[in-house]
């Protein structure tokens, strides 16, 4: 819940309350620091999660809904452990996840209902842990598709493989600007399937609100090479940093329009994340 701010019951001296007792208070309430400093921990954090290779561990849960034009809809939830792992002085390599799980129904003719496992995305950043002189943060590795799906119509039935690359930059007036980039070939799997050549592009654009709050804006564009189709969602959210007890959280609702997609294929959709945070 988010921290409310320390107050001193009615009648209680009428002169300032000592910077002890404030201190005490706190310890007392397991905050730890005054109401100034944990808005101003709520802002690093949010500024942290707007960054896809901050070094920051979290595990963000992803709960997203998708309306088909064809009367179908899909609901998925993807579980995306973050984990940032120093390797010198200089160096962090961040190990980003997805685990998808999902339900889908009427997608296609005659299949009814499916649910699951997906696919899962494994992507490797190599990033410099400080920022370009000019202020840019980049990271560069590998992205790797495994063919965990539980039903064929839940996966592509193929191993993928191919470069992730991200840039962006986040200026002293809380804005975030950017974009993550991949591109997937497929070279193994089941033969009876299509092969896979999928490049991935999401330019995204933050600003912290301050209190630990976020807007968020994205574009998550996917070009299937193969079928030569683009699939084009334009996402627009909100974000809070907060605590449970002394876990500390985030939390995202949003919604999204697709500007292009498949004959038939989704039309909009809406989005909820919980994510826990682990900061150094």
């Amino acid at each position: 819940m988010p921290v409310a701010l320390l107050s001193l019951p009615p009648g209680v001296g009428r002169s300032s309350p000592s910077p002890g007792l404030i201190r005490s208070l706190a310890l007392l309430l397991g905050l730890g620091c005054s109401t100034g400093a944990i808005a101003q921990d709520a802002d690093d954090l949010a500024k942290q999660l707007s960054n896809p290779v901050a070094s920051l561990v979290s595990v963000p849960m992803q709960l997203n809904y998708d309306d088909w034009d064809s009367g179908g809809s899909r609901t998925y939830l993807n579980v995306q452990p973050v984990v940032p792992i120093s390797i010198g002085e200089d160096w962090n390599l961040i190990s980003r996840t997805i685990l998808p799980v999902v339900y889908q129904d009427e997608l296609f003719p005659g299949a009814g209902s499916q649910f699951g496992l997906g696919d899962i995305t494994q992507s490797l950043f190599f990033s410099p842990k400080e920022p370009a002189a000019s202020g840019w943060i980049w990271g560069v590795g590998p992205a790797l598709v495994l063919p965990t799906a539980s039903d064929d119509l839940l996966g592509s039935g193929q191993w993928g493989a191919g470069p992730t690359a991200v840039v962006l930059k986040q200026t002293p007036g809380g804005w975030t600007y950017g974009a993550l980039v991949n591109h997937i070939w497929s070279f193994a799997g089941d033969s009876d399937r299509d092969d896979v050549s999928a490049t991935f592009m999401q330019p995204f654009l933050s600003k912290g609100l301050g209190q630990g709050r976020t807007i968020t804006f994205n574009a998550e564009s996917s070009y299937n090479w193969e079928g030569e189709q683009w699939t084009v969602p334009i996402n627009a959210g909100y974000s809070k940093v907060s605590k449970i007890g002394n876990q500390l959280v985030s939390y995202y609702g949003g919604a999204r329009y697709y500007v292009e997609a498949p004959d038939g294929g989704p039309d909009w959709g809406l989005r909820v994340v919980f994510t826990l945070l682990y900061p150094k």
